[in-house]
């Protein structure tokens, strides 16, 4: 058999059980009336009895009263309308029905414990997960390092990681599949947390024949017959840029749209436009970066999640952590 007391005693009426069968399951339907809702309080009754043979023996392995067990079981029959067990004095023996209805509620019961197991796994303060967020220009090496300083000290929490642009993550969030992530600019939304960590610079990026190549600054109104090449609309930099070159009274004219900073980069080094970017990895051939002057060309970085929800102990050391490095979340 394949589960185990602790995991039939802890079966309630909002337990999940469906066919899991190989041919696939859809969802169990626990309203009020449904199978799902009326069988499930006695179905580990009955997987304990199918196993022993002998309803008194299951009734102390399961440490529950006989009587309650009996009573379950009667229940159960009766509801279903089929019996699925035959009397042999003190002991019992299933019936065809009785096996039938035995191997789904075996694997509705085993998927149950793996599922436990699994969120009490994942929850564990010293080898549970955190899901986490960030943006593309910070995965080479802002977060492996973020990473790599937590493991010190957690060396065995385990990261489910999610790279994508910031309005991705923020539906994420939302939805539930993140725990924390990294974004620019830092939402404010009522159903958030928000808390800024650090900024960046964002430079202008020419290339390396352009004619403001020889300037170490410029200012970016000096660029604004230039094609810019920039992230798509829904990129936290990308509405950086349009509202930094709005300010500096242009509307850019755009060569290309992209998801990645670095083929940006790569993309201006071949000269098809400039763009607003913030600091490589390291540094590329073929292009210049210009400090912008005149204004605070910057993007900020904040960590955002979702109010109201509750931390396992892994998420909320992370999230310590992360508060910790205001000011020097960013490699210098």
């Amino acid at each position: 058999m394949v589960h185990e007391r602790s995991s039939e005693r802890r079966l309630s009426q909002s337990s999940y059980v469906g066919d899991i069968g190989a041919g696939g399951s859809s969802p169990a339907e626990l309203t009020p009336g449904s199978w799902s809702a009326l069988l499930s309080p006695r179905l580990a009754y009955f997987a304990g009895v199918a196993r022993t043979e002998h309803v008194t023996r299951a009734a102390q392995e399961m440490q529950v009263p006989q009587s309650t067990l009996s009573r379950a079981l009667v229940r159960l029959e009766q509801d279903l309308g089929v019996d699925l067990f035959a009397r042999h004095g003190r002991t019992v023996s299933l019936t065809p029905a009785g096996r039938t209805f035995l191997a789904s509620v075996e694997r509705a019961l085993g998927e149950v414990e793996r599922a436990a197991e699994s969120v009490r796994a994942d929850a564990d303060p010293a080898s549970g997960k955190v899901a986490f967020g960030f943006l593309h220009t910070m995965g080479s090496e802002t977060v492996p390092g973020l990473i790599r300083a937590f493991r010190a000290d957690h060396p065995r929490v385990r990261f489910s990681l999610v790279q994508n642009y910031g309005e991705a993550m923020i539906e994420r969030l939302r939805a539930g599949e993140l725990d924390l992530c990294l974004t620019s600019p830092v939402p404010d939304a009522p159903d958030l947390v928000a808390r800024r960590l650090d900024e960046q610079r964002l430079r202008l990026v020419v290339p390396d024949d352009h004619r403001l190549a020889s300037r170490k600054r410029v200012r970016l109104a000096e660029a604004a017959d230039e094609a810019f090449v920039t992230l798509e609309p829904g990129y936290g930099l990308r509405r950086i840029t349009d509202d930094l070159c709005q300010e500096a009274g242009f509307k850019p004219r755009i060569a290309f749209e992209g998801e990645e900073a670095e083929t940006l980069r790569g993309l201006v080094a071949a000269g098809l436009g400039v763009a607003l970017l913030p600091p490589p990895a390291v540094p590329r051939p073929g292009v210049v970066e210009l400090t912008v002057t005149g204004q605070r060309a910057v993007r900020e970085i904040g960590v955002a999640w979702l109010d109201g929800h509750p931390d396992t102990p892994p998420v909320a050391a992370f999230k310590k952590f992360l508060l910790g490095r205001r000011g020097r979340l960013l490699p210098e």
